[in-house]
């Protein structure tokens, strides 16, 4: 071709592609039809993105949530918040589901892995509220060498990298038995496990916390001291260790670190589900979609029920804690005097969730298990329903509070805290612990008897006119009984066959619990002269004639119409010496001549 041609063709192309931009004509720019701008890069991500995604009901939203990583669900605008990988994302748009990028959740999900500095080197950065995997192990085995007599280490088990590895890399999973090993016997029991998803990093600080509290209050707190006297608290705060120690790098990773099983899409996608893998009802649910059969995904449940060391080594500790009283059909209830309390802290979502997950059917304790997670719900200001239930969250299959009911009889539950896995420290500090660590106490309160003391009314308060005194100098308890905390936190449509009452009576006991062996249960008076209405006042004036020096305990109970007592709360008398010098709480057996010392009624009234 001549040259002059070749130039032709060359000018020609390049008047060609300037009219592609901007409707070059050769002579003058001629209007083009308005185009959308270019999708901004959030729309187009390259990196997983939170997204808003509509859901149909609530099979639809079991359905995503048995395959993707669903963060919170909102039933009445059917939608749920989830983290999606570009690939997910396209899936999902190519099925014409509504969804919507949530561009500032997802700018946050680089927070984390930030380089933002902590005051304490030691801790995660950004978020140095919240202890290590060793830190956590350091603080229990302080707690431990720091009282003795109240705290007992325990090891469960091993990680799966622990395994492998015959101990050389991993972690052991580590607990504490909080409980007075100078007064020996049998005793109820509330277990409490935390952290089985790795990235949830409130809830092994949350129980770490309440295991430091109930050691340095005991003694001091009355309550806390007649728990630690007649109850054993477990608590293991770090169930995931391996993959709590990938979360702690800034990764939103949940499941165990287990790399045996066929993932080749993503390293950071390995593992197991550990809350789909426990043996009760593993992959139950798979026409509505619990949990995934998937090696990548997200709800992973594992080749087999309890593949998994750390859960093999939870339900063994399960079935050597707690005796099974339950029968072997769905229809079979725990019997109602059943013992024991069984909480897996997780977050996120302000829910307090009881069995079933695996079926919207009710579980046969379901009004007792109700009842008591309303009552939860009043300390953390949580919604409680039953976590398969329909406009609850989403079934699941395989979770661990399932086996401890399903396998056990055992009450249990699952806390979701909060708002973030990676929550903030001011909020969790500020509007996340306190509560939550209120109702962990009331817990272990109600491990005696919990399908039966949570109907009863709470005793809210207890006072004594005296706060320290000679023995003989008569005192006057004022206690005051609440029926109303369950109610408050009911949803929308639930029965409310556990509504408040009536206070019926009110009753003390001096130096045990009304369940110990000769313990005598004395009646206390209305203050107003009736026993008529939900919240009652009530008295008793005690004659200390024969107490030595020393802190003592009271017991109180209240009981409502129906006929149900709640459980006690506990109130100090101080008796001093000549010198007045009142000696330290010092637990000892109580003998039954203790349990008959004098005591002065109230006038009674009309």
């Amino acid at each position: 071709m001549p040259v002059a041609h070749r130039l032709r063709a060359c000018l020609a192309l390049l008047l060609a592609a300037l009219a592609s931009v901007a409707g070059y004509t050769g002579t003058h720019a001629v209007p083009r039809t308005p185009q959308p701008p270019p999708a901004p890069l959030m729309e187009r991500p390259t990196a997983p993105v939170v997204a808003q995604v509509s859901f149909a009901g609530q099979d639809d939203l079991n359905r995503l949530a048995g395959e993707l990583d669903v963060w919170q669900v909102d039933h009445a605008m059917r939608r749920a918040t989830l983290l999606l990988t570009p690939a997910q994302l396209q899936q999902l748009r190519s099925t014409g589901r509504p969804l919507t990028v949530d561009a500032a959740a997802t700018a946050r999900l680089a927070w984390p892995t930030s380089t933002v500095s902590s005051p304490l080197p030691e801790r995660i950065p950004n978020f140095p509220c919240y202890r290590t995997v060793e830190e956590t192990y350091t603080s229990l085995a302080q707690l431990a060498e720091a009282a003795p007599d109240l705290v007992q280490p325990v090891s469960l088990g091993q990680s799966w990298q622990s395994v492998q590895t015959s101990g050389g890399a991993g972690y052991p999973i580590e607990g504490v038995i909080l409980t007075n090993q100078a007064l020996p016997g049998t005793k109820p029991i509330l277990f409490l496990i935390a952290a089985i998803h790795a990235r949830e990093l409130t809830t092994a600080e949350t129980a770490t916390r309440f295991a430091e509290q109930l050691v340095h209050r005991y003694g001091l707190d009355p309550d806390v001291t007649w728990l630690l006297d007649y109850t054993a608290i477990h608590i293991v705060p770090q169930t995931n260790p391996d993959g709590r120690k990938k979360a702690e790098s800034g990764l939103y990773w949940r499941k165990n670190i287990n790399d045996s099983y066929a993932c080749f899409l993503d390293p950071n996608s390995i593992g197991v589900d550990l809350n789909r893998n426990s043996s009760f009802r593993w992959n139950q649910c798979t026409g509505t979609g619990c949990s995934s059969g998937s090696a990548c995904s997200i709800t992973y449940r594992g080749p087999a029920p309890a593949s998994e060391p750390e859960v093999q080594a939870i339900e063994a500790y399960m079935r050597t804690i707690f005796a099974d009283r339950r029968g072997p059909l769905d229809s079979d209830a725990a019997p109602a005097d059943t013992s024991g309390v069984m909480i897996s802290l997780h977050s996120y979502s302000p829910l307090i969730l009881y069995p079933w997950g695996w079926t919207q059917a009710a579980a046969p304790n379901a009004e007792g298990l109700r009842t008591l997670a309303r009552k939860f719900g009043y300390y953390t200001g949580y919604s409680a329903c039953q976590s398969g239930g329909d406009g609850c969250l989403y079934m699941t299959d395989g979770t661990t509070d399932d086996f401890a009911y399903g396998e056990l009889g055992v009450a249990a539950f699952t806390f979701e805290l909060g708002s973030e896995f990676f929550q903030a420290c001011s909020a969790f500090e500020s509007s996340i612990l306190s509560g939550t660590l209120d109702a962990l106490t009331y817990a272990a309160k109600a491990a005696r008897q919990p399908y039966l003391a949570p109907a009863g009314p709470e005793i809210i308060s207890a006072t004594t006119t005296v706060t320290q005194l000679l023995g003989g100098q008569p005192v006057t308890l004022t206690v005051i009984a609440d029926d109303t905390r369950r109610e408050a936190v009911a949803r929308k449509g639930e029965p409310l066959a556990d509504a408040a009452q009536a206070i019926q009576a009110a009753r003390f006991t001096i130096a045990a619990p009304s369940w110990a062996p000769c313990a005598v249960a004395q009646p206390m008076a209305p203050a107003d002269g009736f026993f008529d209405t939900a919240v009652e006042e009530a008295v008793a004036v005690i004659d200390t004639a024969g107490w030595p020096p020393g802190r003592h305990l009271l017991f109180v109970e209240g009981q409502d119409a129906a006929g149900a007592w709640g459980v006690p709360t506990a109130v100090f008398v101080d008796v001093a010496d000549t010198d007045g010098h009142v000696p330290a709480y010092v637990a000892q057996p109580a003998a039954c001549e203790q349990l008959h010392l004098p005591w002065i009624a109230w006038n009674q009234g009309p």
